[in-house]
């Protein structure tokens, strides 16, 4: 089959397309024929060496596809059904290849209506998103909520998320991207390459901060007593959780993990018409360092994702 591998650590330069032998899903795995995977920021980071132990792994957590074939014991899946998910995360997945093995309980139905390439951009971003605001600040109707980044891959998921659960929501955006972040259902827009939002958004009680550094300090300015900062960003803003605490507030570091109930929880809200990924840039598998490149100038809007298949962008697999 071919596949995305890399010899070395690098830029996107050291990626390039191969063959591979195909695998053979085992007890209670599929075989996942791809037509569609998602790009993030976490496989630039794996690319560079910065993940895994100083591993080389494969790369591509964000799948969708049809089930080719089932191990022993599967009772979920048959070949011929459409799926979806975020297999292993965070070990090793390997969806930058036609074929991937993956847990049968990873994965989800894939809705009906999308294409593969929209099933794609889905799972990593949105299982992240309603893991920190569901599960980790179990955020309630009538609450507000700050989500930095509305404009990109976790953020534009987040604010429709938030809205689906009856938030209020107030995200962080450049000027250009506004009109899209209102479109997603966004109550306000701020402009944080013109003001301050540590100085113009009060009375918060959930930041999602997909960004780190100075960002959570200054988001620990924006909530009420007894508010929460969960930060995506890096191990490091665990810091703030005393600096938090001091101040009758909560931080918390997460890390997304691959979650069937979550999965389904999403794949219900797109049904519903209340979740939609926005596809940024479309590419064929072989040019996947090209996708890594746009992804890493940090400018996107919503989704970068590889066309394993010819139909990922069509409506049915």
């Amino acid at each position: 089959m071919r596949a995305i591998t890399q010899d070395v650590f690098g830029g996107p330069e050291v990626l390039r397309l191969t063959e591979i032998d195909r695998p053979e899903p085992r007890f209670g795995q599929v075989l996942v024929r791809v037509h569609a995977a998602g790009v993030n920021p976490t496989d630039f980071w794996h690319r560079a060496g910065g993940g895994s132990q100083g591993r080389i792994v494969p790369l591509g957590w964000d799948v969708s596809g049809v089930v080719e074939a089932v191990g022993p014991g599967v009772t979920l899946f048959a070949p011929g059904d459409e799926v979806f998910g975020m297999p292993r995360q965070p070990e090793p997945a390997g969806a930058y290849a036609e074929y991937l093995v993956a847990p049968a309980r990873h994965l989800a139905r894939k809705p009906a209506g999308i294409s593969h390439a929209e099933a794609a951009a889905l799972p990593l971003v949105s299982l992240t998103a309603w893991q920190a605001l569901v599960d980790v600040a179990r955020i309630e109707a009538g609450q507000r909520v700050l989500v930095h980044a509305a404009a990109g891959g976790v953020g534009h998921v987040a604010v429709q998320i938030a809205k689906a659960l009856g938030a209020e929501v107030i995200g962080t955006a450049r000027a250009a991207k506004h009109g899209f972040v209102r479109a997603l259902g966004a109550d306000r827009v701020v402009d944080h390459t013109a003001e301050d939002f540590a100085e113009v958004v009060l009375d918060v009680d959930v930041v999602l901060d997909t960004i780190g550094g100075d960002y959570g300090p200054r988001s620990l300015r924006t909530l009420r007593p007894g508010g929460i900062v969960v930060s995506l960003a890096s191990p490091a803003e665990a810091a703030l959780t005393p600096v938090a605490r001091a101040q009758g507030k909560r931080a918390l570091f997460m890390i997304v993990e691959a979650d069937q109930a979550g999965m389904l929880a999403v794949a219900d809200l797109v049904e519903r018409g209340l979740l939609r990924a926005t596809l940024d840039t479309v590419l064929p598998l072989e040019d996947a360092a090209k996708a890594h490149e746009l992804g890493e100038r940090r400018t996107t809007t919503g989704k970068i994702v590889l066309a394993v298949r010819a139909d990922a962008s069509g409506g049915q697999g």
